[in-house]
């Protein structure tokens, strides 16, 4: 890279940032699960630059990273047996014509989860990302040949993917949802001296892309939101998850800008992963309201 500093790198990072979760997140079929793959892999480009030398390509550089990050968390959840074989789509047409980029773009994280990692990942930096042949065997360590070949039967593997039933929505159990919209309520009311009573001792917060707290620290947390107004809290999920879907009060459609997710430990919050200053990872988020 022209400016070799490791300002100049972290500069960088920050401006791929949402491209490698665009990216992360296809790969792992979750946009929640995409940014930790994310997280991951910017850790470990961190490290490595020091001693990496002059980069050429400092773009592909970080994607090659980030799909080795996401190999790595596919083989974690094969090993957690989380997700089941490819088997029954194997049977799946391959004849027609293939999809072109504006299905790619807009195929679901779980539809693209269903291709064969090579066809997932040159489909994805070609046809989302919008990458050359050239860069993505780069990237990806293939050739210009295997990418094509790969590409190819992505498109086409997709257009049937495409006409398959959708999964049904998941259903929240009773008491999960009157938890998570008592403490919209008391969110959007700021009454946050109840909800830091319902703080566990050890509790953990990550505003994700900006920083993470821990015990008592988490309380400022919510003087925080205090000194604001863009917010709107309504709950919901997010990818079948309990979620806290934010809004701005003053956009008349309403759109969900960011998500909340919350876990809790014996009626207390043990966990809250805030999506405030990572707007970009709700793109391809399943969402929908309770």
């Amino acid at each position: 890279m022209p400016d070799g500093s490791s300002e100049a790198f972290g500069r960088l990072m920050a401006e791929l940032r949402p491209r490698l979760h665009r990216y992360c997140a296809r790969m792992v079929g979750s946009a929640i699960d995409g940014e930790d793959v994310v997280q991951e892999a910017l850790a470990k480009a961190a490290e490595a630059f020091p001693a990496a030398g002059p980069i050429e390509r400092p773009d592909s550089w970080l994607f090659r990273i980030a799909h080795n990050a996401a190999l790595d968390a596919l083989r974690r959840r094969r090993r957690r047996a989380e997700i089941g074989s490819d088997v029954a789509l194997a049977g799946l047409a391959e004849a027609g014509a293939g999809a072109d980029a504006q299905v790619a773009a807009t195929a679901s994280l779980a539809t693209l989860l269903h291709l064969p990692v090579a066809q997932r990942s040159s489909l994805v930096l070609i046809d989302v990302l919008g990458h050359s042949l050239v860069e993505t065997a780069d990237i990806l360590g293939l050739s210009v040949p295997a990418v094509k070949a790969a590409l190819h039967r992505a498109r086409v593997r997709l257009k049937g993917l495409a006409d398959a039933p959708e999964a049904p929505a998941p259903v929240l159990a009773v008491a999960d949802r009157a938890r998570l919209r008592a403490y919209a309520d008391r969110f959007n009311a700021r009454d946050f001296e109840a909800l830091r009573d319902l703080l566990a001792e050890d509790v953990r917060l990550e505003l994700v892309n900006r920083t993470r707290l821990a015990g008592r620290e988490v309380s400022t947390y919510f003087g925080r939101y205090a000194a604001v107004s863009d917010w709107h809290l309504s709950p919901g999920l997010a990818e079948g998850r309990p979620a806290l879907l934010v809004g701005d009060p003053a956009d008349p459609a309403g759109a969900v800008r960011y998500v909340i997710l919350l876990g809790w430990a014996d009626g207390r919050i043990a966990t809250i992963r805030d999506f405030r200053h990572a707007a970009y990872a709700t793109e391809g988020m399943v969402l929908s309201r309770l």
